[in-house]
Formats: structure tokens, C-alpha cells, sequence
């Protein structure tokens, strides 16, 4: 469903001269999978995401999303995906209703009425159709953005941090959505930097630093080959290895 091959992005910072972002990172998502981004800051996760989403243009590489070369149409691969960064981004004024008709329009959607009220239903928002978005809980909020993300019904999630600010209620929520979109055939890509989130939630792991995928595997396979049987003490030693 997705697949990424060496892709790279470099900036110019004024402190720092040339930084490489994102450096030659490979990976590969199937259907019906939960693919976990872990790093640590500055990493290059956020980055990722957005090149994957097609927000930002790579310097080189390659990302096939269903099928669809990223690089070559970036609007029809945006088609088949959906982003859902860490801040929600909804309209103050609008209601959850609202916010996310307007984006079925957007996506063309026959009934845009419909196809919101649907995904309000669906989510467990229904009841908060018609209340602004400025006066929505946080766990409120990340369930509006992710049908806002889903409208088009695209095959591939992309979320960064999707359960940041949550109570320990809300996030056990996101995450039983998430795990119900990958058993209906979805590709579903989260970076978070909680690891007993990762843990309970993704069947493979990529673990990042300075641009590039350093381990990658189950979390079976990635015990194996650190030894160890804690995800964060083998998060650690995989990091240090690679920045010693």
C-alpha cells in the first residue's frame, strides 16, 4: 500500500548550515497494517509524514502511495491518503457539522451533509454535530479531525502524535478507532513518542534517527536483535549506537 524508498529532504538553517532531515529512509506499509514511527526529537518523523503526504517536495527518493508515484501526481496520491498532524486545526466558529461538510465538498462527496453526519455517527460525535468547534473537549476535537481526515474514505492514514493531550480515556479511544480502521484494509502510519502506546498499538516499528530508519521489525524482532525485553531500553541502545 505504501512504499518509500530512499527519500531525503534537506534544509538551510541559519545556525546550523545544512541539516539533513530526512537521509535516504526506506520503508515499506501493507494493507491492513499499524506502522509505528519512533525517534527522538528531531528525528525527522514530523518531516517524514509531511513528504509522505505530499506537503513537502523531496530532494530525492521515491513514494508510491497505492500504487500512485507521489512524486510524479501528487494530487491523486493525496486522494488516496489522509494526514492527521498533532494540532487539530479546526474552525473556532464552525460547528463539528460544519467543518466537516465543508470538506467533503471539497473532496467532491455527492452528499456532503450525509457523508459528515455519517462519520459523526461512526466516531461517537454525533451528539456534538451541531456545537462549534472552539468548545470541544481535546478527545472531542482529535475524533472531528480524524473524520475530517476520512471524508474520502482514503486507504492510507498518516497521524503524527494522535494522541497527544489526551486523558488516559480518550487516548484508549483513538486508539480502538485506529486499530478499527487497519481490520477494515486501511495502511495506518503513526509517530508517537509514547511507547506503550507503539507497544500495544503498531504490528511493526521503524525506529529513526538523524533521518533514517536504524531498526525496523515486530517488536519481537526488535528485542532479538537488541537483547532486551523493554521497548524503551531498547529504543535507547539502538539510538546510541547510531549517534556514537
Amino acid at each position: 500500500m505504501l512504499v518509500v524508498e530512499k527519500l531525503a529532504r534537506a534544509f538551510e538553517d541559519p545556525a546550523r548550515g545544512r541539516v539533513e532531515a530526512v537521509a535516504g529512509l526506506s520503508l515499506r506499509v501493507e494493507r491492513g497494517e499499524i506502522y509505528g514511527l519512533i525517534g527522538p526529537n528531531g528525528a525527522g518523523k514530523t518531516t517524514t509524514l509531511r513528504l509522505l503526504a505530499t506537503l513537502l517536495r523531496p530532494d530525492g527518493g521515491s513514494v508510491i502511495i497505492d500504487g500512485v508515484d507521489a512524486r510524479a501526481e501528487p494530487v491523486r496520491a493525496r486522494s488516496r491518503l489522509a494526514y492527521v498532524p498533532a494540532e487539530a486545526g479546526l474552525p473556532e466558529r464552525l460547528t463539528a457539522m460544519e467543518t466537516i461538510s465543508m470538506f467533503a465538498r471539497i473532496q467532491g462527496m455527492d452528499d456532503p451533509d450525509a457523508r459528515a453526519l455519517a462519520l459523526l455517527e461512526r466516531l461517537g460525535a454525533a451528539s456534538y454535530a451541531h456545537s462549534a468547534c472552539s468548545s470541544l473537549s481535546t478527545g472531542m476535537k482529535r475524533r472531528i479531525v480524524l473524520a475530517r481526515a476520512l471524508v474520502h474514505d482514503p486507504p492510507v492514514l498518516l497521524l503524527d502524535e494522535p494522541t497527544d493531550g489526551l486523558d488516559v480515556a480518550g487516548r484508549r479511544e483513538v486508539l480502538g478507532l485506529l486499530r478499527g480502521f487497519a481490520k477494515e484494509g486501511r495502511s495506518v502510519i503513526v509517530s508517537s513518542h509514547i511507547m506503550s502506546e507503539v507497544e500495544n498499538l503498531c504490528d511493526r516499528l521503524g525506529i529513526v534517527s538523524a533521518g533514517k530508519i536504524v531498526a525496523e521489525g515486530s517488536l519481537d524482532e526488535i528485542f532479538a536483535t537488541t537483547g532486551m525485553n523493554d521497548l524503551g531500553d531498547a529504543f535507547l541502545s539502538l539510538i546510541s549506537e547510531t549517534s556514537a
